[in-house]
């Protein structure tokens, strides 16, 4: 594929706003996970939750979109000057040929929820509620689009949990085919009652903190986020240091609504497409960030996807510890994580695991450790066997591998 710049980048989570609060909570290994206080939610578990999000208010314009989605994602793109980037962008190229694609899996649906409570007398929802404007996952993609100004196609993605990761692979297949000339990417998803049930009823959820590929693991630590990149082609003079998406790898496994391919077959070929799209060789590829939710299949299935390509070497984590399960916008955060890891040189020790499962074949990193990244994949799996590997560089870097 044609290699792509992230011109700019931001990340919001439960572990801060923008990326010199998320830079800083990975760097002194501090989490965001803590015990569930959300709504009417009575759980055992804990959350990843942003805080400060009911207090934004949207521009008077936007007030019909207004939820805790969108409220999430207007937080979001509002730091690190991102949304002023794009602005700048549009008047270079015109802001029809700049596309929104993003990823979510619930959207608004809290919205939905809380209008529920409030139902007539014959059952009929109040008049205040707006589904096309809150809970319909395209919802969002309309929403950013309006609040950047942005006038090209717009489209979300919702497979689960790789929805964003996949963002970027159609925003550059539409790059590819002269649709659009840029586009904005990414993910965001909110807390909401029926996500936290749901994976409750399926017996998935972890009691404490979550603790991806630790022999004792017992489930996911749900989160939110809102995660975007501006993707541009890359230029022949780009400078030493531009981030850069090279690599793209998707797949179905279509074995099982929801439980992995035992052997990770569908995740081995997402990842074998990212290279194959990149041109580089398992052994060019510096530290991976492990989808590792702390699900017991999950984490097998991946490690040994893993191992089945890159062998015990590779060094390996996955960030959930820290910033829990962020659903349909857990790859965007991820692979800015990743731009953040390539940048400053910091391989992120997984959080809360102290004794990585001695049957999974991965060199698992339970502490920090600072090194020199050129190339970095991250994997986002979401039910359905829904894949998706992203492969980022750091044009200029020393490549220990090379």
């Amino acid at each position: 594929m044609r290699p792509l710049a992230l011109s700019q980048f931001t990340a919001t989570s439960a572990i801060g706003r923008g990326l010199e609060q998320t830079l800083g909570a990975l760097a002194a290994r501090r989490g965001g996970l803590a015990p569930c206080a959300f709504e009417t939610a009575a759980l055992e578990t804990c959350l990843g939750q942003v805080p400060g999000i009911d207090a934004v208010r949207l521009p008077g314009p936007l007030a019909r979109y207004d939820c805790r989605n969108h409220r999430l994602a207007l937080l979001g793109l509002e730091q690190d000057g991102f949304a002023e980037t794009v602005r700048r962008c549009a008047a270079r190229r015109g802001r029809e040929r700049i596309g929104v694609v993003l990823g979510t899996s619930t959207s608004g649906m809290l919205e939905t929820e809380l209008a529920y409570r409030r139902r007539g007398p014959d059952g009929a929802l109040p008049d205040t509620f707006d589904y096309a404007a809150t809970h319909n996952p395209y919802a969002v993609a309309e929403f950013v689009r309006r609040v950047l100004g942005l006038e090209g196609p717009a489209a979300v993605i919702s497979t689960a949990c790789s929805s964003s990761a996949k963002a970027f692979g159609a925003a550059a297949r539409m790059m590819a085919s002269g649709l659009i000339d840029a586009a904005v990417v990414g993910g965001v998803d909110s807390l909401c009652l029926t996500t936290l049930y749901g994976f409750h009823a399926l017996q998935l959820l972890a009691r404490g903190p979550c603790r991806p590929f630790d022999a004792a693991r017992e489930g996911i630590s749900i989160g939110e986020g809102a995660a975007f990149a501006l993707l541009e082609p890359l230029p022949r003079d780009a400078e030493p240091g531009t981030i850069a998406l090279t690599g793209v790898g998707e797949s179905s496994d279509a074995y099982h609504m929801s439980s992995p391919h035992p052997e990770g077959l569908g995740a081995r070929a997402a990842m074998r497409q990212a290279l194959s799209a990149a041109a580089v060789q398992p052994a060019q590829i510096d530290y991976i960030n492990l989808h590792g939710t702390g699900t017991p299949s999950n984490d097998s299935a991946e490690a040994h996807a893993v191992a089945a390509l890159f062998g015990r070497s590779v060094p390996a984590s996955s960030t959930k510890g820290a910033t829990g399960h962020a659903l349909g916008a857990a790859g965007a955060l991820e692979a800015v994580i990743c731009a953040l890891a390539l940048r400053h040189g910091l391989m992120p020790g997984g959080l809360n695991t102290t004794a990585v499962d001695p049957d999974l074949p991965l060199a698992y990193l339970t502490e920090n450790r600072p090194a020199a990244l050129a190339r970095v994949l991250t994997n986002s799996f979401g039910f359905g066997g829904s894949n998706c590997a992203l492969l980022l560089e750091r044009l200029g870097a020393e490549r220990p591998h090379a």
